[in-house]
C-alpha cells in the first residue's frame, strides 16, 4: 500500500475509536481544513497595483526625464507671471 492509502486508513481507524460526542468538533475541524485548502489555492493571476496602474509610473517610455526637468519647467513657466496659464489668472 501507498504511504497516503495507510495514513488515510490510520486516520478512519483512529476515528472510529473516538468517542460520539468528540465526532461534531472532528467534523467542525475538518470543514476548517476544507476552508484553509480553498482559500490558498490561487484562482487567478495577481493584479498589478492600481494606483500603479493609474499612474502610469514608469510607463512614460523615457528612461530619464531627470536631465530634463530644468528644460521642461523652463517651457512650462512664464518668466514675468510664473504659473498662471491664463491671461486672466496674471496680475
Amino acid at each position: 500500500m501507498s504511504k497516503p492509502t495507510v495514513e488515510r486508513q490510520n486516520l478512519i481507524s483512529a476515528v472510529n475509536t473516538l468517542p460520539d460526542e468528540m465526532l461534531n468538533e472532528l467534523a467542525s475541524f475538518i470543514e476548517y481544513l476544507r476552508y484553509k485548502t480553498v482559500q490558498h489555492q490561487p484562482s487567478a493571476p495577481p493584479k498589478q497595483n492600481f494606483l500603479l496602474t493609474v499612474a502610469g509610473i514608469g510607463n512614460s517610455g523615457q528612461s530619464d526625464i531627470s536631465d530634463s526637468d530644468e528644460e521642461i519647467l523652463r517651457n512650462e513657466i512664464d518668466p514675468i507671471y510664473g504659473w498662471n496659464s491664463k491671461p486672466e489668472d496674471r496680475p
